[in-house]
Order: C-alpha cells, then sequence, then structure tokens
C-alpha cells in the first residue's frame, strides 16, 4: 500500500475545521473522515496483479554508451485504471528515466523506456518491475513488485578502434610493396610494376628490367590465411587498476584492435581467456564481425584473485591445432608471477609458434623514479628503479627464449601491437 501527497492535504485542510469549531471531537471527526476516504479510495484501486508486463530483449551496447529498456504495460481490468511503474535495474546498469505514469482503458497497453548507461562491464540484470495502482481519487494505492527478468550486455568499449584506420591503410601498402623477403610459403608473388623511388632495391626483377625500357620490381602480397591465437590472461595480476582503468580492460582493448586488423588482413582469429581454469575458448575463423563477436565474448570476463595455471591455457592454445600460429599473451610483465607459472611453459609455444607477450605497463613507475624531490620520493624512486631492473631483465630473459615482448601503457599497447603484426607480416615471420 502507498499513499499519495493528497493525504496530508486533506489533514491540513482539517486545521482550518478545527478554527472555526475549536473542539477535539472536530479533529478526530475530520482525521475519521480522512481515513474513510483513504480507505474507500484503496478499496476501489485494482489490484497489480491484472496488469500485464512484457519487457523486450534489451541487447548489448558498448560500455559508457546509452541504450534502452522498453516495457510494455497492459491492463487486464475492465475498467480504466491509473498506473505508476518503476523499472528498477542493479545500479552499474546506470538506469534513468524509469518512472512513469499510465491511465489505461479496459485492454489498452503503453511503453515505459527505460534509458541505460552502463559504467562497468558484463552483464547486467533488471531488479524487477513495480506497480502501483492508484484509486479513483489518487489516494491510497495498491503496490507489488513483479520479477520481469531483462539483461543488457555491457561490451569492452573498444577505444582503439580509432587507430584501426591508419593501421588498414598500412596493410594496404603492404600489397605490392613491403614483403620483400621470400620465405618459404609466407608471401605469394603478386606482379610487376614500376621502379619509383623509396621501392626496396632487393624487389627489382632484373630479367624483366631488361626487357623493358623501365626498371621493373616484383610485387608480393602479404601473407594471408594465418593463424593469430590471443590469449587473454585473467588472473589476480589482471586485476590491477593502471590510471584508474582496470589491466584487464586495457588488454582486452589491445586484443580487439589486433583481432580486427587480422581478420581484415585474411587470417584467422582464435581466443582463449582464462586462469587456474578456461573461462572461454572461441573459434572466431569465418565470423563476419570477428571484433564483434571477441567483444562479445570478452564482456562476462572478470579478473580472478587467483594464479593463472598456464599448463591449462597452453593446452587450449594447443588444441587449436598444430599449425604454427603468432600466439599473442596478454598478461602483466609480472616477475614472479612470469617466473614460477608461464617461464615453464613457454618452450612448448615457442617451439611451435611465434609467441608475442603483451604488457599494460604502469606509468607510475616511471613517474616514482624520476621523481626525488624529498628523502621519502628518493626511496620510492629506488624501489621504482629497482621493479623497472626487474622488468627489464625478465624481458631481456623472455627475448632470448624467442619472445617478443611488448611492454606499454594503457593507451600504447593496442597501436604497438597492431605495428608489431604489421611488421611480421611485411617481414613473412607469421
Amino acid at each position: 500500500m502507498a499513499i499519495s501527497g493528497r493525504v496530508p492535504l486533506l489533514l491540513l485542510l482539517g486545521v482550518g475545521a478545527v478554527v472555526l469549531r475549536p473542539l477535539a471531537g472536530t479533529a478526530w471527526l475530520w482525521l475519521l473522515g480522512v481515513l474513510v476516504l483513504v480507505g474507500l479510495d484503496l478499496l476501489l484501486a485494482r489490484s497489480p496483479a491484472r496488469t500485464t508486463l512484457h519487457r523486450r530483449e534489451v541487447g548489448s551496447v558498448r560500455l559508457g554508451e546509452e541504450t534502452a529498456s522498453t516495457v510494455v504495460v497492459g491492463n487486464d481490468a475492465s475498467r480504466r485504471v491509473h498506473l505508476e511503474v518503476r523499472d528498477a535495474w542493479q545500479p552499474s546498469a546506470g538506469a534513468t528515466g524509469n518512472r512513469a505514469r499510465f491511465s489505461l482503458p479496459a485492454a489498452g497497453h503503453d511503453t515505459l523506456h527505460t534509458g541505460l548507461r552502463p559504467t562497468r562491464r558484463g552483464d547486467l540484470a533488471a531488479d524487477g518491475v513495480t506497480v502501483r495502482s492508484w484509486g479513483p481519487l489518487r489516494l491510497a494505492a495498491r503496490q507489488r513488485t513483479f520479477p520481469v527478468p531483462g539483461t543488457v550486455r555491457s561490451l569492452p568499449p573498444f577505444e582503439s578502434r580509432k587507430h584501426l584506420p591508419s593501421r588498414l591503410a598500412r596493410l594496404r601498402e603492404l600489397d605490392g610493396r613491403a614483403a620483400v623477403r621470400v620465405r618459404g610459403q609466407g608471401t605469394e608473388f603478386d606482379s610487376l610494376r614500376e621502379y619509383v623511388r623509396g621501392d626496396d632495391v632487393r624487389s627489382i626483377d632484373w630479367r624483366a628490367s631488361a626487357r623493358s625500357a623501365q626498371v621493373v620490381v616484383r610485387t608480393w602480397q602479404p601473407e594471408r590465411d594465418r593463424r593469430v591465437v590471443l590469449v587473454l590472461d585473467t588472473s589476480r595480476t589482471a586485476a590491477g587498476r593502471v590510471d584508474d582503468v582496470p589491466r584487464l580492460d586495457a588488454a582486452m582493448d589491445a586484443a580487439l584492435l589486433l583481432a580486427a586488423l587480422a581478420s581484415r588482413a585474411g587470417d584467422r582469429v582464435d581466443f582463449v581467456a582464462g586462469d587456474r581454469q578456461v573461462r572461454s575458448r572461441r573459434r572466431l575463423t569465418g565470423a563476419r564481425d570477428v571484433a564483434g563477436r571477441l567483444q562479445d565474448a570478452m564482456a562476462p570476463l572478470a579478473a580472478e584473485i587467483v594464479e593463472a595455471d598456464w599448463d591449462a591455457l597452453a593446452s587450449a592454445v594447443q588444441q587449436f591445432g598444430k599449425q604454427r600460429a603468432l600466439v599473442v599473451l596478454l598478461t602483466p610483465l609480472e616477475p614472479s608471477a612470469i617466473t614460477e607459472s608461464l617461464l615453464p611453459v613457454l618452450p612448448v609455444l615457442t617451439n611451435h609458434h611465434r609467441v608475442v607477450l603483451a604488457s599494460v605497463r604502469d606509468p607510475e613507475l616511471s613517474r616514482m623514479a624520476r621523481e626525488r624531490s624529498s628523502v621519502a620520493t628518493a626511496y620510492d624512486a629506488a624501489a621504482a628503479e629497482s621493479e623497472l631492473a626487474r622488468r627489464a631483465d625478465l624481458a631481456e630473459v623472455l627475448g632470448r627464449l624467442g619472445v617478443d615482448v611488448l611492454d606499454a601503457d594503457a593507451a600504447s599497447l593496442p597501436p604497438r601491437l597492431a605495428d608489431h603484426y604489421l611488421s611480421l607480416k611485411a617481414r613473412g615471420l607469421l
């Protein structure tokens, strides 16, 4: 049950009656009259159970962008009803405008549109729809909350997609002039064309040039139909925040840019995510929208406060097939975690695949290393220098094992990873 603001107003009007007839009985009589009106209004209000509620499918939206949830409210009663409806969502869904009043005739219906702007990634659920059915005097209402299931999937924002056009332009430039190093089946001869300034002299076809009045160069198509396996670490090391952005989300951004680029380059993309166990494993080969499917696979993933089991993750990579692949490990360059769990597994991967480790670096370490204005900051700088040295030593060890290490801040890592992929592709090293 709920009462409206009209009830206190009616009680205030009773003050005038008491002034005209200043007796205790007047006040009690007025109060009794108000209570009778409220009771009658409550009895005449239709039951909220006579209301039909149906939620249309919401779908998915990128984190920070807006969408809407629509609930269709219907009246099953035989006369007009006055309803107040509230569509409740969990706080991180960012629901706005989720209350509305309806005056529905018999068998009528209307819609409630609730704006949603998610503030975190994942599946965000509706809590329920509360219906108040007011009486004809709008003094009292019957109230009930109904479970009306609904979910909006908040996808990774893919902020790095702004770098995709420039990388696609570079990819197109590779067609015909970049892949000059013939290596097995890695490059494919495309055609001959006239030499222009800037072409690699190693691409000159001397025999064709001898038959022509111009210097002629060979053009090549970049490697296609190669495999790219993205391995996303969701263990405790991915739970930290760098510049108020979770490391896991920054790694997802880098993976999305590389997946979008590789799919446009004609390569096959597979995806594994996990920590102590494999959380997600997807074959994205042949998908029309690889980045979209990858976003959908990443959306429900969250960092777990457990150690990564790289044996399990490496096994998941091997299950994709024995063909050589570019395996991208998206994991922080944390010396203790990598030394204990990843290093023993790396030979299994490097023996069959090209391995790249992409790490989100915390720029705060570099800032601390530079700040030495006081004794306290000098101690902090020493600690930061020590940590940076440990990371540099670890990167050197990984390099000797055949692993390319990319350690960059959250904003720089996606384009650097994309550039490294293009570099490998141009040199026929995938």
